[in-house]
């Protein structure tokens, strides 16, 4: 197929975000994997949020009017949040993943719980501390009152950054001065201990509107899943996860549940924990999951038979539609 014919897609990478190496993989593992049909434009962005092509600074209009449509490869801060979005939609290319609203909605983990809750999701309990909040005050508050030991998250980050298991006081304050350099609203949630899990969703696969992938069970060598686990190798990833059948129905029903009710399109990711006892609880939803070789997506799609040059060919298809 000559260059001419072939379809162009600007595949979006790095960014202003914590996660910018992560998301430099994810792109080159789209630019690596494209069929033939596509020819692949690598747009970095930089730390400030400039983009560049072939390697020259360039503006978003002058890139976006070269291509025919957007692999958003981007993750975190600006690239999952609907700032990105923002700009593709306001120049009105086809592009992948969720619209901005739905980003945004989606990339804040508080508001996603409560759309959680609203919709009969069961999630752990959790507590917000906004930016607002004195942090030394809010901590002794919570420590007295909420149960120990507890996870710290950044509200608005994703790849687990800044996630810590606390116990004590002291720990409580440290974890959310961390997680505040992520993000200005830290949520504090219920530490549940069970097998992790993740399941990927993607629209129209296998002829369903939303196609559950095989749920992952992920054993940590640690408490938590977080950074250095996910990307550092450490962490074992069993697809298909050791999941009793009413346990395996109940995370591939969470995981497109919440896909819908967040207003998320083409695909995504869900992470649960699952108690013996307890049962299945949803933790959080990643509208731009990661697409590296160590990713969790890739992982699942593998083990259901699907290759990722045909995921991406059937993500661009319904974009481009």
């Amino acid at each position: 197929m000559s260059l001419t014919s072939k379809i162009r897609v600007a595949v979006l990478r790095g960014g202003p975000s914590s996660e910018y190496d992560v998301s430099l993989q994810t792109g080159a593992s789209v630019l690596k994997h494209l069929p033939d049909k596509y020819h692949g434009l690598d747009v970095l962005i930089d730390k400030s949020g400039i983009w560049h092509l072939g390697g020259m600074p360039k503006s978003p209009s002058s890139v976006l009017s070269q291509v025919d449509v957007v692999w958003n490869g981007l993750h975190g801060t600006y690239g999952e949040d609907g700032q990105v979005q923002q700009i593709l939609q306001t120049h009105a290319v086809p592009f992948t993943g969720s619209k901005s609203f739905a980003s945004s909605v989606g990339m804040n983990k508080h508001m996603a719980k409560e759309i959680f809750v609203s919709h009969h999701l069961k999630t752990p309990q959790y507590v917000v501390i906004r930016s607002t909040d004195d942090v030394h005050e809010r901590a002794h508050t919570l420590f007295q009152t909420f149960v120990m030991p507890a996870i710290v998250k950044p509200s608005s980050a994703g790849s687990s950054v800044g996630v810590a298991l606390v116990s004590s006081l002291g720990e409580l304050v440290e974890a959310v001065e961390r997680a505040r350099e992520h993000s200005p609203s830290v949520v504090v949630e219920e530490y549940i201990t069970g097998k992790e899990a993740t399941c990927g969703v993607v629209e129209g696969l296998r002829g369903e509107v939303l196609h559950a992938l095989l749920p992952v069970e992920i054993r940590t060598q640690q408490n938590i899943f977080n950074y250095d686990e996910k990307y550092g190798g450490q962490a074992e990833e069993v697809c298909p996860g050791n999941f009793s059948q009413a346990e395996k129905k109940m995370i591939e029903d969470y995981a497109r549940r919440a896909h819908k009710v967040l207003g998320l399109r083409h695909y995504s990711r869900s992470d649960f924990i699952v108690s013996p006892k307890r049962g299945v609880y949803i933790l959080e939803t990643n509208s731009l999951p990661g697409l590296t070789d160590q990713s969790l997506l890739p992982k699942a799609l593998a083990a259901g038979g699907t290759t990722m040059p045909y995921f991406l060919d059937h993500v661009l298809t319904l974009a481009l539609r």
